[in-house]
């Protein structure tokens, strides 16, 4: 998949060397490689990886970096905010929660752009989404005993989130702005905007059916808060020899009820199997022992997970929304295909909650988009 965002790889090179040439003062002879794309993992960030070299006294420095470009053209997300993800992972550094070491934040547009930050490259294998790792890619080749390691260390990584005293690692940038809204009340509103923003006035009846049911059925006891990763999934996780090596992606990171995450994450291994109609690979673990083994790690138990399932089938339609029209925007999906409201995610949503199906398969939807 060619690259959304437009970029001019020669001209970004150029004004981001200049840049790093100011945050190395006492540096000499800096190099850069060129940029290079780490493929199509996303749509909703321009990540660019690179190698730096530079003198400094006696001594030759190296490091492998990326750097996190807020998208400056078609948005999948009505709202996007690099700072705030660098500071989530900055609070997090050597922590029980592996993540990539922040080097540098830029909020000036004028350098790339866009406000961006620079974060090390943490070297390892990430689980394919293009196609799902069920489906393709160097998961289908590995061993059982190896997805199953795999399996287990993200979900220990995970619960070691949802462990984490956000408090004590000042994360309470991530909560709610409105006191008067639990944390599960204030995203069904952002999302009911969000459908209403990506929607652009055409009618989505499995979205539109699905939110009205998650606000009647929404649990009305006070739910435990604690630190929520968004987008839980092992696609978003680094792995080395079996292990979780690095959590990335915190742009839908959050504070609120951790079986949330924890329902992302069995959705999102459904969607990629029983979703794009694949088997899922030997080895992975079922959900109710991951459902088990995610109680013993973090002492919670998980209340509610039927209910949170749908969540994450109504978000991830709502996302796919915006995704179909960008594939249509870059013109790699044409203008009447039915993707934005009958693909995998929306067809699991209406089978979850007995709806009519969303509309007849259509070859171009029957994994996910190119």
């Amino acid at each position: 998949m060619p690259s959304p965002h437009g970029r001019d790889p020669g001209k970004t090179r150029e004004r981001l060397l200049a840049w790093v040439t100011t945050r190395l003062p006492h540096a000499r002879d800096i190099q850069m490689s060129k940029l290079s794309a780490p493929g199509p993992t996303g749509f909703s960030s321009d990540t660019l990886l690179f190698d730096l070299s530079w003198r400094e006294g006696e001594d030759r420095w190296q490091q492998q970096l990326v750097a996190r470009i807020e998208p400056s053209g078609f948005r999948v997300f009505p709202h996007y905010d690099v700072g705030r993800q660098f500071r989530v992972q900055r609070q997090l550094w050597k922590s029980e929660v592996p993540v990539a070491r922040m080097v540098w934040r830029e909020d000036d547009p004028e350098i790339v752009g866009a406000p961006f930050y620079v974060m090390e490259q943490v070297s390892g294998r990430i689980p394919s989404d293009n196609p799902p790792y069920h489906l393709g890619g160097w998961m289908t080749e590995a061993s059982p005993e190896e997805r199953e390691a795999i399996w287990w260390s993200g979900l220990e990584a995970l619960a070691a989130i949802h462990r984490l005293d956000w408090q004590e690692r000042r994360l309470g940038i991530l909560g709610r702005e409105d006191p008067k809204l639990s944390s599960l009340e204030g995203q069904l509103e952002d999302y009911r905007r969000y459908l209403a923003w990506a929607s652009q006035g055409r009618p989505q009846p499995t979205c539109e059916a699905a939110l009205d049911w998650l606000v009647r059925q929404r649990p009305k006891e006070p739910e435990p808060l604690r630190l929520c990763w968004g987008d839980a999934r092992i696609g978003n996780m680094v792995f080395r020899q079996g292990r979780c090596v690095a959590v990335l992606d915190w742009e839908m990171a959050t504070l609120g009820n951790p079986v949330q995450d924890l329902a992302w994450w069995i959705f999102m291994d459904h969607h990629h199997s029983a979703g794009c109609d694949a088997p899922r690979l030997e080895g992975m673990p079922d959900r109710e022992a991951t459902l088990a083994r995610w109680a013993e790690l973090t002492g919670l138990p998980p209340r509610h997970v039927e209910y949170y399932e749908v969540f994450a089938a109504f978000r991830f339609s709502v996302i796919m929304i915006r995704i179909a029209q960008q594939l249509v925007f870059y013109e790699l999906l044409p203008e009447d295909s039915s993707f934005e409201s009958d693909n995998t995610a929306t067809r699991l949503l209406a089978s979850m909650l007995g709806l009519s199906a969303p509309g007849a398969a259509h070859p171009s939807t029957r994994a996910n988009p190119p």
